[in-house]
């Protein structure tokens, strides 16, 4: 009896491995053998320079994580301003299909979207902890997606620069009285905001910068803060160095997919996009905040740089052409006052505890 019962307990064991090796259907129809084999090679188009610190080297961590983790059957190969299309022409590439992915700043495409620049940033409004929560926990990565889906296009959080500098100035910023028909490189709602003052926002990428500032066709430009601004070499065409960034206090960028190329990736490839993402977002920052205070300190000591506060009047001026520029978007576009009055809520509740958190906390440190 007990033979017999060695035999039919082995006996059953072989027929529930043999059940489990059949194979298991995958999303889409396929089977998962045919899901693991299958390889996807993906472009992904961004509006920095190839390898630019910072921003340029958020996509290839990204292609390098995505390789790694999908054993190589997503193959993401990245391209930086220029080498398959101009910087401003990122997301009508992953919106045709030129491109499956793109990287970017969300503030570049307000002609298309009035409401994109607040997936950006908004003067004056949320820092990168308060803007990650709002997209994340908030209900504002629901509204970008529901922003882009008519042109077939998924947003991902894609990486943040913290709060930037005020920027570069040939001359120096006294009074408001100062910028009156000065010409600015400065996107976005800030770009606006800097119109309503009496200044001449200028957009332009990154790559056009310095030649720019240097030959005069701008008089100042903001770009990031330390780390990228000295490696533009900025310094070497403007003697004025400006904080804070109070038209981009902490500014998101944005990983964009194409929707029919996303949809066409088993649910595991579609989840390590999903993943590789937040970990991009959350990598940028660090590395601007380790390398933000070593540039500033080359800056200083190296280069005689005099980094300088805006005057009250001016931050004072800014902050009101603000408030006026988000009243106008919000009667002028239905879906920019559906966006921004969710960012606004959850603005005006986050920095409330942030008064006895965060902020408490800098001012007793």
């Amino acid at each position: 009896m007990k033979i017999f019962g060695i035999a039919a307990l082995f006996a059953g064991a072989l027929i529930m491995l043999t059940g489990c090796s059949k194979e298991t259907p995958a999303t889409g129809g396929e089977s998962g053998h045919a899901a693991t084999q299958q390889t996807f090679k993906w472009k992904l188009v961004t509006s920095w320079p190839k390898n630019f610190p910072g921003l340029g080297r958020g996509p290839e961590t990204f292609a390098e994580y995505v390789n790694t983790m999908s054993g190589g059957r997503l193959q993401v190969q990245v391209f930086g301003a220029g080498e398959l299309v101009p910087g401003f022409e990122v997301f009508d590439a992953v919106a045709s299909g030129t491109a499956q992915m793109g990287h970017a700043g969300a503030y570049y495409w307000k002609g298309k979207m009035p409401a994109a620049p607040i997936f950006s940033a908004i003067p004056f409004g949320m820092n990168v902890t308060e803007m990650n929560a709002w997209l994340h926990y908030g209900g504002g990565l629901e509204l970008w997606r529901e922003l882009y889906a008519p042109f077939g296009v998924i947003p991902f959080a894609g990486g943040n620069t913290g709060v930037q500098m005020a920027g570069w100035f040939k001359q120096e910023i006294n009074s408001l009285e100062d910028l009156a028909g000065l010409n600015m490189r400065i996107p976005g709602l800030g770009g606006e905001v800097f119109k309503e003052v009496g200044g001449v926002p200028v957009t332009m990428t990154g790559g056009e910068i310095f030649v720019a500032l240097q030959t005069g066709a701008i008089d100042a430009t903001e770009w990031v803060g330390p780390y990228n601004d000295l490696a533009f070499g900025l310094f070497r065409a403007a003697d004025n160095y400006y904080h804070s960034g109070w038209h981009e206090p902490g500014t998101a960028l944005e990983f964009i997919v194409n929707e029919e190329a996303y949809n066409a990736l088993p649910a595991d490839l579609q989840k390590i996009v999903e993943v590789a993402t937040r970990a991009v977002n959350q990598d940028m920052l660090d590395e601007y905040t380790a390398r933000n205070n070593q540039a500033m300190q080359k800056l200083i000591n190296e280069h005689g740089v005099k980094v300088k506060p805006l005057p009250d009047d001016v931050l004072r001026a800014l902050k009101d052409a603000t408030q006026k520029v988000l009243a106008e978007k919000s009667a002028q576009d239905p879906m920019f006052k559906k966006v921004y009055d969710s960012y606004r809520q959850f603005y005006e509740g986050v920095a409330e505890y942030h008064k006895l958190s965060e902020q408490a906390y800098y001012n007793n440190r």
